[in-house]
């Protein structure tokens, strides 16, 4: 495993579609265990592979802390079925570091994807899972949260 060099903002890989994962092969699983050790070298709760600079249909997702055990979530050719509600928080990127802003997303979400064994599987995530799933699918899409913040609530933050 390696920790890989993470995408900013103005890096024009991060403005691409993300193509699907066909099969499961050595180099798709050493790219997802680089992932989640990037994104807990950089305390991120999510990561999607083109902020690694790789145009894949791969997002990792662990929102565990001291308190809260989560599963660590590996998702491939993720796709957004459902969405319902409303929920409007802060969102931060690895992509763009030291900043923050207000996001509105959807507070209940249904996402189906292939796992690592390349099995189907649903995730269903409310509130901060809900928030972490759209934002992760988005990066897929070329999509940053800062072409969907509440105009005028972008600002600095104090990096750990």
């Amino acid at each position: 495993m390696a920790i890989r060099q993470i995408r900013v903002d103005d890096d024009e890989i991060l403005r691409k579609r993300c193509k699907p994962v066909k099969e499961m092969t050595p180099r798709i699983q050493e790219l997802i265990d680089d992932m989640f050790e990037t994104m807990y070298e950089n305390n991120g709760v999510g990561l999607a592979a083109p902020q690694v600079g790789v145009l894949k249909r791969i997002v990792v997702i662990d929102l565990s802390t001291d308190d809260n055990e989560e599963e660590p979530y590996c998702l491939i050719n993720p796709e957004l079925v459902f969405e319902e509600g409303e929920q409007e928080g802060e969102e931060g990127c690895l992509s763009v570091p030291g900043k923050a802003a207000k996001v509105v997303r959807p507070n209940h979400v249904i996402v189906k994807a292939l796992n690592e064994d390349m099995e189907e599987i649903e995730v269903e995530g409310f509130e901060l899972l809900a928030r972490a799933l759209c934002h992760e699918l988005d990066h897929l899409d070329g999509i940053m949260y800062t072409d969907l913040m509440e105009p005028g609530t972008l600002h600095k933050v104090e990096q750990e």
